[in-house]
């Protein structure tokens, strides 16, 4: 962990260019930086350089990017961007399955990227978008989430979801029976400032759907509205 004041990158990468354009970059843009060449390296020095946001390349030595990704999500809710090189499409979609918040694909522009990151850091700080209003619970049918105790029921079923699930659950239940927006719930739970594709969104939805659905290949709580977006059904 840096000892000054500067919020900490984590560089996950094992291409020197890319490593040393990054170092520079995010330098000057005012972060601290740490690098690890590997994913076995960024696992074991994850908690040492306690970094405020990880960069993590999806193709790594040793072990892959995602299974670096899904260890973290274990410990930590740290902001997790995934970089992936064209043509590994599949490989970032798995990224966002096991938690990540964001993808950017190579080559990407410096200022892009500085962008995401400050966008996530905000985000987790709680300085963007407020998700949850004062209700601290709210059921549907057979599903209540509490927000005050991040809990959600499915079925008299405790279920576990990690974070940008419960906060997507939360807005799509607490506006049942309501057309959401793919651009409204983007803007709800990942900020108006989100500079990423609703891909992300289309695969937290194919996760909580995975979760609270019983068949999850046939919904009835949370539809697609083709061409808009999705709807919580009020009658699930």
């Amino acid at each position: 962990m840096s000892t000054s004041s500067k919020q900490t990158v984590m560089v996950v990468e094992d291409e020197e260019a890319f490593i040393d354009a990054l170092v520079v970059g995010l330098q000057r843009e005012g972060f601290a930086v740490e690098v690890a060449r590997d994913g076995a390296e960024a696992l074991s020095n994850f908690d040492k350089f306690n970094p405020d946001i990880v960069l993590l390349d999806v193709m790594l030595p040793k072990v892959s990017g995602t299974d670096v990704c899904r260890e973290i999500r274990k410990k930590s809710q740290v902001p997790i961007i995934m970089v992936s090189a064209k043509g590994t499409e599949i490989d970032t979609v798995v990224g966002l399955e096991v938690g990540a918040d964001d993808y950017i694909v190579k080559p990407y522009r410096i200022r892009e990227l500085v962008a995401r990151v400050r966008a996530a850091l905000r985000r987790s700080s709680g300085s963007g978008s407020e998700v949850f209003d004062s209700s601290t619970s709210v059921s549907v049918g057979d599903i209540t989430i509490n927000t005050e105790q991040h809990l959600v029921t499915v079925r008299g079923q405790l279920t576990k979801l990690p974070l940008k699930e419960f906060e997507l659950l939360y807005v799509l239940m607490a506006n049942a029976g309501r057309v959401m927006t793919r651009d409204t719930l983007i803007d709800r739970v990942w900020g108006s400032d989100y500079y990423g594709d609703t891909k992300t969104l289309d695969v937290h939805i194919k996760r909580l759907r995975s979760k609270v659905e019983v068949a999850p290949s046939s919904p009835t709580s949370i539809l697609t509205i083709r061409g808009l977006g999705y709807k919580f059904e009020k009658s699930s």
